[in-house]
């Protein structure tokens, strides 16, 4: 198991290096100076506080839905939800946020728990589908974002807008519900422990209890989940309720963390972004931080490059896109994980066989 590990590390580093190297050549093709351009996407998100912190800033969400996206397909279950649930739980915390008065401290931390509790409720939908009539998760939750959006733009429209803004926004949060910055001068704020608490506990929970060995042996084999007395539609329930939790709780930290109001009109995109997370942390818990800094750190560099040279921003969906198909491709290196699996079985059975023969 230690080696299939390290061979999935590798793999997907190889798919990034693959991917950065195809990303390198098209700057050096269309780019009049491709030094610079290569120099700003590489180090220009370390060349200042101000630029690393967006990183981590943007990292925080992308954590936040990748989290949520990984223990759902750690059960196998393809719920997309993560992004309705994101866009609810900002919408949720916006009403908190306006409606109600509770002290420093308090009141962000009551609006995070409700934007969790109305995520995970929403995700319960597509859940007890699947469970009770055997709903594609899929579809339903795909559906399910556009439902949760148009939803959201009505509460917060016919509700909650602000008709002097000049602006289709809310009605500014009460300075009480705000996530206070972390460090002075930029907008890094204490999000970044909150979401680093969900990791521990998200790791402690799929690694550490039944409930979370119930999900990944779910996921790993359903029939022999089930022969071994597991109640599979309850895990498929709990999983993808879990997953919404975390992605809501997600939705409102970002939203009481970066903004003073509610401004979306559109879907945000941190759930879709929580997928690619996902699928590059292989579905850990304290590889998804990882890979969502390293999406946060593209996107950063990205930006920086096309405001600083003549190459788009547009380049980093290039790299995206073929980090995802080639740590998709089973068949990509497949030859040699064949090697070590072989390999390993040689070995196990020579300290087998010298076993017999004292």
């Amino acid at each position: 198991m230690r080696k299939e590990a390290i061979f999935e590390i590798a793999r997907t580093l190889i798919a990034i290096l693959i991917s950065l190297l195809l990303a390198f050549v098209i700057i050096l093709f269309i780019s009049k100076q491709p030094g610079e351009a290569l120099s700003k996407f590489l180090v220009g998100p370390l060349s200042k506080v101000r630029y690393f912190s967006n990183v981590l800033e943007m990292a925080i969400p992308l954590t936040f839905t990748g989290l949520a996206i990984s223990v759902m397909f750690q059960a196998k279950q393809f719920n997309l939800g993560a992004e309705g649930a994101f866009f609810v739980g900002a919408v949720t915390a916006a009403v908190i946020g306006i409606t109600f008065s509770f002290p420093n401290g308090i009141h962000p931390l009551v609006a995070i728990i409700c934007g969790g509790l109305v995520g995970g409720t929403f995700l319960f939908i597509p859940a007890i589908l699947k469970v009770k009539w055997n709903a594609n998760e899929l579809v339903s939750s795909l559906m399910l974002n556009y439902i949760l959006f148009y939803l959201g733009i009505f509460i917060i429209n016919y509700y909650f807008r602000d008709s002097m803004a000049g602006a289709m926004v809310s009605y500014k949060l009460k300075t009480t519900a705000l996530i206070p910055n972390l460090i002075p001068r930029t907008r890094l704020h204490y999000g970044l422990l909150l979401v680093i608490t969900m990791i521990v506990i998200v790791y402690y929970f799929m690694y550490r209890t039944k409930w979370g060995y119930a999900i990944r042996m779910t996921g790993l084999n359903q029939k022999f989940a089930e022969y071994s007395g597991i109640n599979i539609k309850l895990v498929m329930l709990y999983a993808q309720i879990i997953g919404g939790i975390i992605a809501g709780m997600g939705g409102a930290t970002e939203l009481l963390g970066m903004y003073t109001r509610f401004e979306w009109q559109m879907l945000p995109g941190y759930g879709w972004d929580g997928v690619i997370v996902a699928i590059l942390a292989r579905n850990n818990p304290l590889l998804v931080p990882v890979a969502a800094i390293f999406l946060s750190y593209l996107r950063i560099g990205a930006d920086l490059m096309a405001r600083m040279t003549d190459i788009p921003s547009e380049v980093v969906s290039i790299i995206q896109a073929l980090v995802i198909m080639l740590v998709a491709a089973e068949s990509f290196l497949a030859s040699w994980r064949h090697k070590i699996v072989v390999k390993k079985a040689k070995e196990e059975m020579a300290i087998s066989n010298g076993g017999k023969s004292k």
